[in-house]
Order: structure tokens, then C-alpha cells, then sequence
């Protein structure tokens, strides 16, 4: 069942309809707030009606609470009360969360068994109203401007029936899978796969041995390779400025001993570290170690500090935008066919000798999403463009790349769209969100799981999926809290296709 998150969630169903165990079961506790729990704790027990206008009062101030910060929240009521429900739509809009009507249909009968066998059951006429409001509820929602979900709750478990979808709300659909046609220029994809990006290194005191462990682990796993950041100190994105940050070319070579079918490269290398013959010159010994595994990429720079403390020269954006595409027209030189002066349109050598030369053709990815510069290099010199951002920001930047290569000549399929991922994946939703509050500091709980995409190892391959559709060859999967091989086997699942 497709429902955003976060969103307010309104569990709609007559007792005995199965609500409670459906909310307990799809979300967390605390993402939970039921009437009947409130009862029990401000009156005598479940069933004490006489402190019902206690228990909504504190309900609706766990609504608004949880509303006013981003966060999902379920309200398990029996839902039949529109006064109520409008409340919760404006606390819900406020919060600039979707609304979404979860409701019940589960037949009379096995209302009126569960109920029975209750210690406390609810008085027949009193159920047979409510299975009789129930009758007209859906179309009230509708109204309303609820997205509706009806499940059947027969066995207590969520089973989707139909679904009527309100315009003011915006859900996500599942989308068909397919595979896409091989990358021409690269000849080294056979579909959509997805590749890990490390970036972070808690070796302790074996780092060779971490390292291995991670690569093998994520060989065993399935990923397609191993991408590794490119920076000269530890960026704050990631973790403290005395972390660990090695080198990526020397640890690529380190792991391309490893007898594994992985693929290797960096995501990204500015041009601003290195000249370009000296990344051409790397890229081209790692693809001949590997046996024609690497990858290359490329990026303008971003980051002055660690520029600065390395004594390195730090343009301005423009010099630097210049300067990537320089590099890309430079490695692409060096890695052609013979010996040769070149002299092109950015460029000029007066000889082109670079051996080894790559095995084959050695896949260039230009990173970075800028529209007018940035995609236009890859058009021109890239295997690949590497962007960030969900099925929608992606499908626009794919429509901007593929502009600029009808402005380059280049055929669509000849540069590879890529998607950098940085992802918060957890066991479960209990497990996601105890990542979500270790790792968020002070930023918003909602603000940060949303930035970082947090959600359980299903949720991801639906929406890498998604990704997929939209024409991406290759995912880059980072997860701010690796900390070693146990976290890749634990997200093997998102490896294989």
C-alpha cells in the first residue's frame, strides 16, 4: 500500500475492524496515537467512555505536536466524526503533511465476533450504528479531501481493496519495472544496477583489513563496484574534520587485488586536485590492474578549506567550471588510441603518450547537476553524468542532459544517467528512525529523514526502481552510518536485480 510519509493517517473502521493490530504492524508505537490507549491512561481502562474528552483532548495535542514538526502521525479513533476529521485536516496542512483515510472494510460479522470476545465488548446497538455510518463515511472523506485506502481487515492484516485518490493530495503510485537497453558507449552495464559509494572509514586499527571486508562484502552482496569520495579532509557532511579521508587512487589500487568483479572508480575527483594527465594517467593503471574496471570521475571542486590547507590554488566557480571541462577534453586525449599530437577545442598536447591505455573505453562521469555548464560537459566529453535528487529532479535533469547532446550530436544513450544516493536504510521503520535521531544532531527529525530518504530496505528498491524508470543506469548508494561489512550484508537486498 502506497502512503506518503510523513503524512497524518486516519485509521476509519467500526470496532472489531481491525485498525489497531493494521497501526501496529506498519508503523512504530510512537507514531501511533489511539483513543482507546488514551482512555486507559486518564480514566479506568479502555473502555471508559466518561473520559473520553480527556483522552481527545490530549489526542489532538499529540496530533498537532507531531504535525507541527514534520513527523507522521496515526490517529487509531473509529474516524466517524467529521468535526473531529476537519480539526485534523488543517493541523495535517499546516504541517504541510499529506492526509490519508485508511479505511476498514471489514464485514459485519467479523466486527461483531471480534467484539463479542472482548473482556469490555461495545453494546450491539452501539456497533450496529457504527457499521451503518460506515456506509456513507467513504464518500464524506472524499469530500473532505482525504486519500483514501480501503483494506480489508478480515484477517487483520493490510490487504489493499481500491483506492480513490483526492487532487489535493499528491501520493506516490507504484511504477512498472523494466530493463533498460545497455549503455553503448560504456558496453559494460546489462541493465540498471547499483554500485556503493564509501565514504566514511571507521577502520580502527586494521585499515587494510576494513577495507577488504567492505569490498567483499558488497561483492558477495551484488553491488556492481565501489565508488570512493574524493576529498583531502573528512568533509562535514559525513563526519569530523580528524576522521580518516584516504586517498582514492592508492586505496582502489589496494582493493584491486581482491579477485572480485567489482568495478572501481572515484565519485567524484576535482580537476582542481590534480592535472588532468596525472587522473588520466591514475584511471588508466586501475582499469589495466582490474582488468578493465574502472571508472573515472570528475568533478570541478567545492570545498576551499581542504584546497587551501593543501597549499592548492582555489578558482573562482567559473575558472573552475572552465577547468573541469579542460580536464575532461585532456583524459579523454590520453586515453584515445596512438601516439599523436592533439590540439582541440579546450585542449593542446604535443604528444598523447599514456601507457598503458585502458583496456577499453574507460567510463567518464562528469558530477554534478548544474543545467547550464555542468550537464553540457557531460553531453560533450562524458560516459556520464552523476546528479542528486528524487524521481522528479532527476527526470528533469535528464530532460536538460539530453538538450545539450542534441546540441553536441551525441545520440541520448551514449551518456549514462547516475545518481548519487545518500540513504538512510534500516531493518525496519523501528530501526530507520533510531538511525534518524543517532545521526540527525540539531536538524528537524522530518528534515532530515526526508533529505536522507529514510526508510526500510523495501521502501528503497521501490524507489530505486522509480529511479530506474525514469532512465538512471546506475545508482551510488552511500549510507552515512557504515561502519563495516555487517552493514552491507544488510542491505544485500538493494544489490540485487
Amino acid at each position: 500500500m502506497q502512503i506518503p510519509d510523513p503524512a497524518l493517517v486516519l485509521l476509519v473502521g467500526a470496532s472489531g475492524s481491525g485498525k489497531s493490530t493494521w497501526a501496529v504492524t506498519n508503523y512504530r508505537a510512537n507514531e501511533v496515537v489511539s483513543s482507546d490507549a488514551l482512555r486507559a491512561a486518564v480514566g479506568s481502562g479502555t473502555a471508559d467512555l466518561d473520559a473520553s474528552d480527556d483522552a481527545f483532548q490530549i489526542l489532538d495535542q499529540i496530533v498537532a505536536g507531531r504535525t507541527r514538526r514534520g513527523l507522521t502521525v496515526v490517529v487509531d479513533t473509529l474516524g466517524l466524526d467529521p468535526d473531529r476529521r476537519a480539526g485534523w485536516v488543517a493541523l495535517a496542512r499546516n504541517g504541510g503533511l499529506a492526509t490519508v483515510a485508511v479505511v476498514f472494510d471489514t464485514p459485519a460479522a467479523t466486527c461483531r465476533a471480534r467484539n463479542a470476545a472482548r473482556d469490555r465488548p461495545v453494546p450491539a446497538n452501539v456497533l450496529n450504528a457504527q457499521l451503518q455510518r460506515m456506509r456513507d463515511v467513504e464518500r464524506e472523506l472524499d469530500v473532505e479531501g482525504w486519500s483514501v485506502r480501503v483494506v480489508s481487515g478480515e484477517e487483520g492484516a493490510p490487504v489493499t481493496a481500491s483506492e480513490s485518490e483526492s487532487e489535493s493530495v499528491s501520493t506516490p503510485t507504484p511504477t512498472p519495472t523494466r530493463t533498460l537497453a545497455p549503455n553503448t558507449s560504456t558496453a559494460r552495464t546489462d541493465g540498471p544496477r547499483v554500485m556503493l559509494q564509501v565514504s566514511r572509514f571507521p577502520w580502527g586499527e586494521e585499515p587494510l583489513d576494513w577495507l577488504r571486508g567492505v569490498a567483499l562484502a558488497a561483492d558477495e552482496a551484488g553491488f556492481a563496484g565501489i565508488a570512493l569520495m574524493d576529498h583531502l579532509i573528512q568533509i562535514p557532511q559525513v563526519g569530523r574534520a580528524w576522521d580518516p579521508i584516504p586517498e582514492p587512487w592508492v586505496t582502489l589500487g589496494a582493493l584491486a587485488g581482491l579477485g572480485t568483479d567489482l568495478e572501481f572508480g572515484t565519485l567524484c575527483t576535482p580537476a582542481t586536485f590534480r592535472s588532468a594527465g596525472i587522473i588520466a594517467k591514475s584511471a588508466a593503471t586501475l582499469d589495466v590492474l582490474t582488468g578493465g574496471r574502472a571508472f573515472c570521475g570528475l568533478g570541478a571542486g567545492w570545498w576551499e578549506r581542504e584546497h587551501s590547507a593543501f597549499g592548492l590554488p582555489f578558482p573562482a566557480t567559473g575558472q573552475r567550471i572552465d577547468g573541469l571541462e579542460v580536464a575532461a577534453e585532456t583524459v579523454r586525449a590520453l586515453w584515445a588510441p596512438g601516439t599523436k599530437a592533439y590540439e582541440g577545442e579546450r585542449a593542446s598536447l604535443p604528444e598523447t603518450t599514456c601507457y598503458p591505455r585502458p583496456v577499453g573505453r574507460l567510463p567518464l562521469i562528469i558530477g554534478g547537476g548544474g543545467e547550464q555548464h555542468t550537464l553540457r560537459i557531460a553531453a560533450r566529453w562524458g560516459d556520464a553524468c552523476n546528479v542528486q535528487g528524487d524521481p522528479d529532479v532527476v527526470r528533469h535533469k535528464i530532460d536538460v542532459l539530453r538538450r545539450h547532446c542534441d546540441d553536441a550530436g551525441r545520440p541520448h544513450s551514449e551518456v549514462e544517467v547516475t545518481v548519487l544516493d545518500i540513504a538512510i536504510v534500516g531493518n525496519d521503520r523501528e530501526d530507520t528512525w533510531a538511525r534518524v535521531e543517532r545521526m540527525r544532531g540539531r536538524t528537524k527529525a522530518a528534515n532530515f529523514a526526508a533529505r536522507h530518504h529514510a526508510a526500510d530496505v523495501a521502501s528503497h528498491r521501490e524507489r530505486f526502481e522509480r529511479l530506474f524508470d525514469e532512465g538512471v543506469g546506475t545508482v551510488f548508494l552511500a549510507l552515512p552510518d557504515l561502519e563495516g561489512l555487517a552493514d552491507v550484508e544488510r542491505i544485500a537486498a538493494l544489490a540485487r536485480r
